[in-house]
């Protein structure tokens, strides 16, 4: 029997990306041995991904080293956060908008100033290690996705053996090329938020935008069996957040549009994938040569905690320059913990987000056992 490859879909969140690393930190206590050799990631996924396939060790000691940085990551390393930069960024907003788009405009490069964000990136990622991987066997792929902003179209940049073949979808390709942290920092550069991130001369935004398939990549590259990690707190009882008697604040709208471009496209695409695995499940074994599609089997791990609730007794903490920002925004009526929960990189708030991804790693064990005896099975 063919042997089986299992691979990691990490998807976006700002500062929420924490979770996934106390998720895979557990897994990997369960199952020290386990190994994915294909692995994807998008915006803040995109950072852990491509951490955990330049780390030299194994997936243990990558998620165990990735754990310390993130709940010591603070947020003077992910952005400039001091009055003089807040203000300016925010005066060329203003002043572009104010002076109806005249050539003589400041031009806007986001909210914020992420050029300690590359510092952090710099010494986090090692794309030299990346390489040798690769040749080792020890990895097959590492795919990012971005999104362009001169044509629309989500770019998936894959590092992997130069036969590995590409893929053109509507709206949607890959591109076969040697991963860097310029990829890493296109990738997570949340819209509005962070600036665009220039690659060959074209400018990038954040994966998320165009991504409606967030698993497909790890399709194309041969896996067969997906762990995916999301950030989404899902519950049929659990209301909105917010007074719906009252206008909506523009921290809520923000926060419900980054919810919308982070978390509802990965639920979609699971549903597709799982749809598409019924059908197949009905179509006779020697009549499936004539059906393109292949059954991949999928597990997605999510918080048992609302993480936007989680954040708004945090928000004390952050700098007093972006708490002044944020609560400009409307955070203080209470409705914009969710926008809060992206841009909150404070230790305390990243190490409960590690814990609980480790809690949940642990309420879903057996789940987790049951993929990787799967594959296990599959493969001898």
């Amino acid at each position: 029997m063919n042997a089986c490859t299992p691979g990691l879909v990490l998807s976006g969140g700002g500062a929420r990306g924490a979770y996934q690393v106390g998720v895979l930190r557990e897994i990997s206590r369960q199952h020290p041995g386990l190994e994915f050799p294909i692995v994807t990631g998008v915006s803040a996924g995109a950072i852990n991904a491509a951490f955990i396939a330049s780390h030299a060790g194994g997936l243990a000691d990558a998620t165990e080293d990735l754990a310390g940085r993130w709940s010591g990551l603070t947020t003077a390393r992910v952005m400039r956060t001091d009055v003089f930069s807040l203000l300016a960024n925010a005066l060329r907003v203003v002043g572009s908008v104010a002076s109806g788009g005249a050539r003589f405009a400041p031009a806007t490069r986001g909210l914020v100033d992420t050029k300690p964000l590359r510092r952090f990136l710099d010494a986090l990622i090692d794309p030299a290690t990346i390489d040798v991987k690769i040749q080792d066997g020890r990895l097959r792929a590492l795919a990012l996705s971005a999104t362009s902003y001169s044509t629309g179209d989500s770019i998936t940049f894959v590092q992997s053996l130069p036969d590995t073949e590409m893929w053109s979808r509507f709206r949607r390709r890959s591109r076969l090329e040697r991963i860097s942290v310029d990829h890493v920092l296109a990738s997570a550069a949340i819209p509005l938020f962070f600036p665009a991130c220039a690659l060959d001369d074209e400018y990038f935004g954040d994966g998320s935008l165009r991504q409606p398939y967030p698993l497909a990549p790890a399709v194309h590259l041969g896996a067969d069996r997906l762990l995916a990690i999301s950030s989404r707190f899902e519950s049929p009882q659990h209301p909105e957040s917010g007074d719906p008697g009252s206008y909506p604040s523009t921290a809520r709208i923000l926060g419900l549009m980054l919810n919308s471009i982070f978390l509802d496209q990965l639920d979609a695409d699971a549903e597709r994938l799982e749809r598409v695995n019924r059908l197949l499940e009905r179509v006779d074994a020697k009549q499936r040569w004539r059906v393109s599609e292949r059954e991949v089997g999928l597990l997605v791990i999510r918080p048992s905690r609302d993480i936007g609730a989680m954040a708004g007794s945090y928000e004390h903490k952050l700098p007093r320059a972006l708490r002044y920002l944020i609560r400009g925004l409307g955070t203080r009526r209470g409705s914009g913990a969710d926008l809060l929960s992206y841009l909150l990189f404070v230790p305390d708030f990243l190490s409960d987000l590690i814990e609980l991804g480790e809690r949940d790693a642990m309420l879903n064990r057996l789940r987790i056992r049951r993929f990787v005896e799967g594959c296990l099975a599959e493969s001898t």
